[in-house]
């Protein structure tokens, strides 16, 4: 049998396969592939760990048994169906991704951004500075989703003593379920934070983001195109919000020419959100739990419809 790696590993990762792989499964690695040569691997494999292009599965594999995602989100299989097992990687990047997001949220409040750059310059603004300093315990959040992200969000946040509402359609862990409520509950939202995951498109817009009230902060760690960049980056460039912290963006990598990277009170973490030193080993755990869990006819961890989209 045949495991095809579409996922790009460091070695570390490939000798973990390597090594722990069941007996009988040869890892056939899109790294080690000619890239003419990776369809017709992707063809013939019986377990497939990563994200092909989607076109790929328009005929799939008649050995293929199992697929593994490398990724918790999957928009962009949205509305696909593939009549094998699917697993995505659960709720693996969800405390790196609320850490990598609250980490820049209480850096920005506490100036950290402004203050390196000062670093850099080797000028002392320390006065000036801390006048306009914040805590993040102070404020009164909003945290769009209820998934793993957003509640490891919520745990953190209310660590540092904020007070934290989330918004989710039907999960009983939110206080709100609409778009009605949320919109009534934006004025009094001085930072709001987006897990949402790609399904959600454009969910953030300029309408809401004018709901929101003067010197508030926004935070994105879901997925680029549930904001509307735009209207986003107008609200910062008029004063209306006094700063953003953003994973995602609409196109990554961000284009050279995007505003956002010159704007002062923007935090750009370059979707860094969910890595971790030992991430792409953790990956490759994951995958070969789950082929000895099919091996073995046992439950297979974190399985997903493709049809959500999340």
């Amino acid at each position: 049998m045949k495991a095809y790696v579409h996922r790009i590993l460091n070695d570390e990762a490939y000798q973990y396969l390597w090594d722990h792989l069941p007996a009988g499964i040869e890892p056939v690695l899109r790294a080690s592939t000619e890239p003419a040569a990776q369809k017709a691997a992707f063809d013939k494999a019986d377990f497939i760990l990563g994200n092909p292009p989607r076109d790929w599965f328009q005929q799939l594999p008649a050995s293929l048994k199992f697929w593994q995602l490398s990724s918790a989100g999957f928009s962009e299989y949205e509305g696909m169906s593939v009549p094998i097992p699917t697993a995505n990687m659960g709720d693996f990047f969800a405390r790196p991704c609320a850490e990598t997001i609250v980490g820049g949220v209480a850096s920005f409040y506490r100036g950290i951004h402004t203050l390196t750059k000062l670093q850099l310059k080797k000028s002392w603004q320390g006065e000036q500075v801390r006048t306009g300093l914040r805590l993040l315990g102070d404020q009164d959040a909003i945290v769009l989703g209820a998934g793993a992200i957003g509640m490891h969000v919520k745990s953190m946040l209310l660590g540092f003593g904020a007070t934290v509402k989330m918004v989710a359609r039907t999960n009983p862990a939110a206080e709100i379920h609409s778009r009605e409520d949320l919109m009534k509950a934006l004025p009094q939202a001085s930072l709001v934070i987006n897990t949402l995951p790609g399904s959600a498109e454009k969910y953030v817009t300029r309408e809401f983001l004018k709901a929101m009230p003067y010197g508030a902060v926004y935070a994105s760690v879901g997925r680029g195109e549930t904001t509307d960049e735009q209207a986003l980056m107008e609200a910062l460039q008029s004063g209306r919000l006094a700063g953003a912290v953003l994973d995602v963006t609409e196109e990554e990598p961000l284009p050279v020419n995007s505003p956002l990277w010159e704007m002062d009170n923007v935090i750009i973490t370059q979707h860094t959100g969910g890595g971790k030193s030992d991430e792409l080993t953790g990956i490759a755990r994951q995958f070969i739990d789950n082929v000895y869990h099919y091996l073995h006819k046992e439950p297979l961890e974190n399985t997903v419809a493709l049809t959500r989209g999340y």
